[in-house]
């Protein structure tokens, strides 16, 4: 295993579709904490705390780390609710997970998304991991993608 410098942030627009929707729809957008908006209409949470990340030696990466902030998406009077709150991934021989705070129990953490450690790619100082909806992210997310729905993928800002 290599190791790489631990990512300084985490970037993910979680789906290019649902943001553009809630801004279609005359939704907003809040960011709460340690977020900001990207050029591209993603969004970048701060790391918080230590981070580990190794490559095997066939590049997939391995470890953990946890993120800061939070998005919260609105939009039909409130009908539309989703929080997206102090993001971490987790990956594990060949399965990772973005995971989050769970909105409907404090304290605990849902797995959102499934990782693709083994399509992940470094370019321009960053590791890019393909990510599909899980059960709870679909939930999550109003129940309008189904598990395995190609989302935005994950991109860990090293260094």
């Amino acid at each position: 295993m290599s190791h790489v410098q631990p990512p300084s942030a985490l970037a993910w627009g979680v789906k290019q579709s649902f943001r553009s929707y809630v801004e279609a729809v005359g939704g907003k957008i809040e960011l709460v904490g340690s977020v900001e908006r990207a050029t591209d209409g993603g969004f970048v949470f701060a790391r918080d705390g230590d981070a580990t990340l190794t490559l095997d030696p066939d590049g997939r990466p391995q470890g953990r780390a946890q993120f800061s902030g939070e998005v919260r998406f609105e939009a039909h009077g409130g009908m539309l609710k989703v929080a997206i709150a102090d993001p971490a991934f987790e990956f594990e021989g060949a399965a990772g997970g973005l995971t989050v705070a769970d909105p409907w129990a404090p304290g605990k953490r849902m797995t959102i998304a499934k990782l693709d450690p083994a399509a992940a790619v470094t370019e321009a100082g960053e590791l890019v991991v393909p990510a599909v909806t899980t059960l709870d992210g679909m939930q999550l997310l109003g129940d309008h993608y189904p598990p395995g729905t190609q989302l935005d993928p994950v991109r860990l800002k090293l260094g």
